[in-house]
């Protein structure tokens, strides 16, 4: 386990970011892009993620609302965003997921 990654981890932070249904759920879809979202014409789903636009047409519920499920995500340092041809991609941050795993099977 890289020590720097175990160190920036804020496992508060990062449990009440998983806390919601909703944002485990995105974690979830974003294990794997390919499969849980449509074909993207400007992001890779490997590499940039998925795009803002399909992770809120999944949730269903509105933009703004799935920006702030997002964005409390990207500040626990679980999701990295891309910005790319005017839209924002989502991909798990996985050495912070991995580091958080290791937390919760340290308790």
């Amino acid at each position: 386990m890289d020590a720097e990654v175990q160190e920036s981890l804020d496992l508060e932070k990062a449990l009440k970011a998983i806390a919601s249904p909703r944002r485990l759920q995105i974690m979830q879809w974003l294990q794997d892009v390919a499969a849980n979202f449509p074909a993207q014409v400007h992001g890779d789903p490997v590499e940039h993620g998925a795009c803002n636009l399909f992770i809120t047409d999944k949730l269903e519920v509105s933009q703004p609302a799935a920006s702030r499920h997002m964005k409390v995500l990207v500040d626990a340092g679980l999701v990295v965003p891309t910005a790319r041809s005017g839209w924002v991609y989502y991909r798990r941050n996985e050495p912070v997921v991995d580091a958080l795993k290791h937390q919760l099977l340290a308790l």
